[in-house]
């Protein structure tokens, strides 16, 4: 069920990625992240929080980062 929710949120994979300009292949760094979740773009601070979160739920369920 949890995979439904995680589907649907994300509508336009790469689109964080592509504004935070880092290349297809590395990782986001976490301090891009946290500062892109405090800007005053409200779809980009979505995305970046959006990532964030994710980011912790896969950590917290013992997946690989």
């Amino acid at each position: 069920m949890a995979d439904n929710w995680i589907k649907g949120a994300i509508k336009h994979p790469g689109a964080l990625r592509k504004s935070l300009k880092v290349p297809e292949g590395e990782t986001i760094p976490t301090g891009k992240l946290t500062k892109a979740s405090h800007s005053t773009n409200p779809t980009l601070a979505k995305r970046a929080n959006l990532a964030l979160t994710l980011k912790k739920i896969n950590k917290r369920h013992g997946g690989c980062a």
